[in-house]
């Protein structure tokens, strides 16, 4: 997956207002306590991004997986 496809699934699923404050500011258990943007700072892979959002929260990405 690439950065741009797992952004686009994120703004899908949080809305276009909500989606760049999650990325930054919520620090997910999955991640290592990291929000989305230190992840892919420190080089995680997107698609492993995106599943532990996924597993964070179900029901705000379940259409998009």
């Amino acid at each position: 997956m690439r950065i741009s496809d797992l952004r686009e699934r994120l703004t899908l699923s949080f809305g276009s207002d909500w989606s760049p404050s999650f990325c930054k500011d919520i620090a997910l258990t999955e991640l290592g306590s990291k929000s989305v943007d230190e992840s892919l700072q420190l080089g995680v892979e997107p698609s492993d991004i995106w599943r532990a959002v996924c597993a964070a929260y179900p029901n705000e990405t379940s259409k998009y997986r």
